[in-house]
């Protein structure tokens, strides 16, 4: 009986990065719509019953106990479903990533007070599913790192859709950093640059103490 041979597999390590961030949006996903259909229909409820009850109550101090109430339980449902929007918009895989894009830019600005100029040029593309995904978390990664770092009020969002690519131009005005040190650790910017290699795109960080940073990320285009 001769020798069994054993061959030693190395693995994919960009397939196994892609299975992870797949995973892991699959679970973002199903978190997103549990909060959005169960945990939010369910504080509505409460919310629809607690009104019912302020309108039978005739004692001043007890109304005004369940009104602060009221108002407590329509926050939270506020909260809720902005939090659910964050982790995954609706309108992502349905009206495209600028859709997405334009209402998380609404939530950002009245989360950390930053105005983010987006400017769209040329007409959109329709993406597939894990392009959008990806997009959408790359500029969702850079614009925390804005509100987190760059010590700035303003920031601009340039999406640029050319015959063969789609170009993304993420700008502050903040203090910026030092690149190469950033990228010597396992920071945010280092997870933007390995999303896009997954999708065959390409990102460019360049920044200046003081003067601000820039993040272009392209991905081509195939018709």
């Amino acid at each position: 009986m001769g020798k069994e041979r054993w061959i030693k597999m190395q693995p994919d390590k960009n397939k196994i990065s892609s299975y992870i961030i797949q995973s892991q949006e699959q679970e973002i996903k199903r978190i997103a719509l549990e909060l959005h259909e169960g945990v939010g229909q369910t504080l509505y409820s409460v919310y629809s019953g607690m009104q019912f009850i302020e309108s039978a109550i005739d004692q001043p101090e007890m109304k005004k106990y369940v009104e602060d109430m009221t108002h407590i339980l329509e926050k939270t449902i506020q909260e809720v479903r902005l939090l659910a929007v964050e982790l995954h918009p609706p309108t992502l895989i349905t009206l495209g990533f600028i859709s997405a894009m334009k209402s998380y830019l609404t939530i950002y600005t009245a989360t950390y007070g930053i105005e983010v100029d987006l400017e769209v040029l040329g007409n959109e593309v329709q993406l597939s599913e894990k392009e959008n995904i990806t997009l959408f978390r790359v500029c969702q990664e850079a614009l925390a790192n804005i509100a987190l770092y760059a010590d700035t009020s303003k920031a601009k969002l340039t999406v640029t859709w050319e015959h063969d690519r789609l170009l993304i131009v993420i700008k502050d005005f903040g203090s910026g950093f030092d690149v190469g040190k950033a990228l010597s650790k396992a920071t945010g910017l280092s997870a933007i640059i390995e999303r896009m290699y997954l999708i065959n795109g390409k990102c460019i960080i360049s920044s200046q103490i003081n003067e601000g940073t820039t993040i272009e990320i392209a991905l081509p285009l195939i018709y």
